[in-house]
This record gives structure tokens, C-alpha cells and sequence, in this order.
């Protein structure tokens, strides 16, 4: 099953249907517009509705994750051997994956126990999707082969350069950006006070065994992500620090 966050119209989820169709069957299942950034968000205050485009594709009104939620729990006859999120027309290292629909749709996969690959083209220009998914084919076909003992959430970062000037696959963790840049304040036409979320800060922990520090040597990052935010060194100090209250 394929999904992402840019939308079912956008190229780069059209690229990856196409690569992974020599794989076995394929469907679709996205948002109706782009969603980025949209997270984990499941929408509960609305029903969806799924309809069919063109295509075959199946789009959704709703979040990345409404889409591989429906699909999993009850849309699809049979459930997915793995779901693939992407390509998006953007780098997800980092704090992004904190934010991004493109990762939440491979976490959902993956919470419902299904192995999950979040697929992204690090750049803005989009020229080579055709490299990221040669990268997405490989990686399923390594899933198909050799499946993984247990459920796999794995964060795929694809340099935005031709096949011939990739390098090798590098196993990494995420890396770290400066905080964010200041909110855009400007003002409407009308006179209405308005705000633009800031650009994302540049990176700040990107050294070697990063995804940032990959990417930047055109190799492909492969993080394993999951989905415990337990911060176990803390269990003992919140403990003590609870227990010194009278």
C-alpha cells in the first residue's frame, strides 16, 4: 500500500506506484491535498469519504494517517505486506520527522503492525524522482526477500541527485536542527493581521553517522524510527524529584 502527504495528484507518489508495481499489487490510498506537516493527526470530529481518481488511486479526505488507518482497518480486503509512504518532495531528517505527514503515514503502518518505509527526495527542485524510486524499489524487494523478524519503521532520505552519483545505503540516526526561524507576521489586503509558521531551522547536530551528514555526501539515509517517547534515563529523576514532595 502507498500513501503520502502531498496529495494523490502529486508526481512523486505517481513514480513510486509505477516502481513498485513490478513487485506485486499496488494501491493508493492519500490525501485529497497536500497535507504536509500534518503529523499524526487522526480527524475524529467528521466522517471521510474515499473516492477514486482517474488513475485508480484512491484519495481521502482527511490526514496521511486517516489514509493508511482506513486502509488497513477495513478498506482493503487483504491487508498490505508493507506500506510505503512518499516520495515527498522534501527532506525528512531530523526534528521533521517530529511534524511530517510523510513519516505519520508510515508510523500508522506501523503501529498497526505492518513494516513501514517513510520515502523522501532531499531537495525542493524535485529533479530525480526517479532515483528515490529505484531506492523505494530496492528496499521492498529487500523486505520481500528477507522479510524482518519483527515490525520495521524505517525513515529513507534519497539524495536529489542521477542514480549514477548515489552511494551506498548508510544505516543512520536522526540528526538535529537549530530551533525554528521567526514567524512571517504580514498583512492581508483587508487590513487582517496574519502569520506565515516559520522556515525550519538549518541543521545543527548533522556529523558524521547522521542523516543529515549522508545526504550531504549523496549516500542514502536509512534511520529506524519508533514510536516509544519514554525518556528512560529521566524514570529515576522524576521519581526522586516526585518523592521529595511532602
Amino acid at each position: 500500500m502507498i500513501s503520502n502527504d502531498d496529495g494523490y495528484f502529486a508526481p512523486g507518489i505517481e513514480i513510486l506506484a509505477k516502481a513498485l508495481a513490478g513487485l506485486g499489487d499496488v494501491t493508493v490510498v492519500a490525501p485529497e491535498r497536500d497535507r504536509s506537516g500534518a503529523s499524526n493527526s487522526l480527524t475524529l470530529d467528521r466522517p471521510l469519504t474515499v473516492r477514486q481518481s482517474a488513475n485508480g488511486f484512491l484519495f481521502v479526505n482527511g490526514t496521511p494517517t486517516d489514509c493508511v488507518h482506513l486502509a488497513v482497518t477495513g478498506l482493503l480486503k487483504e491487508l498490505p505486506d508493507i506500506v510505503v509512504s512518499g516520495i515527498n518532495l522534501g527532506a525528512n531528517m531530523g526534528d521533521d520527522t517530529i511534524y511530517s505527514g510523510t513519516v505519520a503515514a508510515a508510523t500508522e503502518g506501523y503501529l498497526l503492525g505492518i513494516p513501514s518505509l517513510a520515502v523522501s527526495l532531499a531537495s525542493k527542485t524535485g529533479s530525480h524522482f526517479e532515483t528515490a524510486a529505484r531506492v523505494a524499489f530496492e528496499m521492498v524487494e529487500r523486505f520481500q526477500k528477507a522479510p524482518p523478524g519483527e515490525p520495521m519503521m524505517l525513515n529513507v532520505n534519497v539524495p536529489d541527485v542521477p542514480a549514477a552519483e548515489l552511494g551506498a545505503l548508510e544505516v543512520t540516526r536522526l540528526g538535529k536542527r537549530h530551533k525554528a526561524e521567526p514567524v512571517v507576521n504580514t498583512t492581508t489586503p483587508r487590513g487582517e493581521q496574519v502569520y506565515w509558521i516559520g522556515a525550519a531551522g538549518s541543521a545543527q547536530d548533522a556529523g558524521p553517522g547522521t542523516d543529515f551528514f549522508a545526504v550531504a555526501s549523496n549516500r542514502v539515509s536509512v534511520t529506524p524510527l519508533q514510536m516509544d517517547l519514554t525518556y528512560q534515563p529521566q524514570i529515576a529523576v522524576v521519581r526522586n524529584w516526585l518523592g521529595s514532595f511532602k
